[in-house]
């Protein structure tokens, strides 16, 4: 009997998301590094590449366990697909392709370097680990913190991860250091915006100073004062990213002790969202 799976992120008559369509295939391929099968003792087949994706994409939209993964798919068991993405991420697969699809939106003119803004969201980290902390939002219960920098059309440009007692200004120089060199267009790469907005979280002197001094224009609230500053027009698009890179479900809740692995998921959502940015 066939397993029937029923998901509202699945509209009647679409491909569920967690199908590889041929063209993003076509720019993962060339990253992901090759395997080359023994001649002795080759062992079984290895799982096709492209299945084991498809199988990480339906743990990435669905939360579902490792253990659980529908073996009726077809993208193998649980266990080989964790080893993929475990892999692949230390082989720096997803960084490489964000890295092409930020330099694609940057060619076809969809990346607005005159604004970038920064925030971040606290997540519930159930099972602890490396990168949690006691939660100064959550009555203390152990979590951890998602921080981004988007640019002004809220394209994510750096994710990171940290424990949830972490202050938000101590990520401010760390994500706008890790803006990548973004080619795509003649001349020289781009990696700094002209202006960015944070909210009253990174209020401080000496971190304005810093930003000042990468050549970016700090335009960061500060605390004390009424509602009301206007700075809320520029700032929404990184809720608007946050709440895309929660759309996934393993993102909601931290189910991972690694924090690699937890990693892995961030930076693989992050270009997804920037592809989709770059289809439509």
């Amino acid at each position: 009997m066939g397993l029937l799976i029923v998901d509202p992120l699945v509209r009647k008559g679409e491909q569920p998301p967690w199908i590889v369509p041929d063209d993003l295939w076509e720019r993962i391929e060339p990253l992901l590094p090759k395997v080359e099968r023994r001649h002795r003792h080759p062992g079984r087949k290895r799982l096709d590449d492209r299945k084991a994706l498809c199988g990480i994409l339906f743990v990435l939209y669905t939360a579902i366990p490792w253990e659980f993964l529908p073996q009726e798919l077809g993208f193998g068991s649980g266990m080989t697909c964790w080893r993929r993405l475990r892999d692949w991420h230390q082989a720096g697969v997803w960084e490489q392709l964000h890295q092409l699809l930020l330099a694609e939106l940057h060619a076809a003119g969809k990346l607005d370097w005159s604004k970038a803004v920064i925030d971040s969201s606290h997540i519930r980290a159930l099972k602890g680990g490396p990168k949690t902390g006691p939660s100064p939002v959550d009555r203390g219960k152990t979590g951890s913190k998602h921080h981004v920098i988007a640019d002004g059309n809220g394209i994510p440009l750096v994710v990171s991860l940290t424990g949830g007692n972490r202050n938000d200004v101590t990520q401010l120089m760390p994500l706008l250091n890790g803006i990548p060199r973004v080619r795509g267009r003649r001349g020289r790469p781009r990696q700094r915006p002209k202006t960015l907005y944070a909210d009253r979280g990174y209020d401080h002197d000496k971190y304005r100073r810093m930003v000042w001094a990468k050549g970016v224009k700090p335009l960061i609230a500060r605390r004390g004062t009424p509602h009301g500053s206007g700075l809320g027009t520029h700032r929404w698009v990184i809720e608007q990213t946050i709440a895309l890179l929660h759309w996934f479900r393993r993102l909601r809740i931290r189910w991972e002790i690694r924090d690699d692995m937890h990693e892995a998921f961030m930076t693989l959502a992050t270009a997804i969202i920037c592809w989709r940015r770059l289809v439509r």
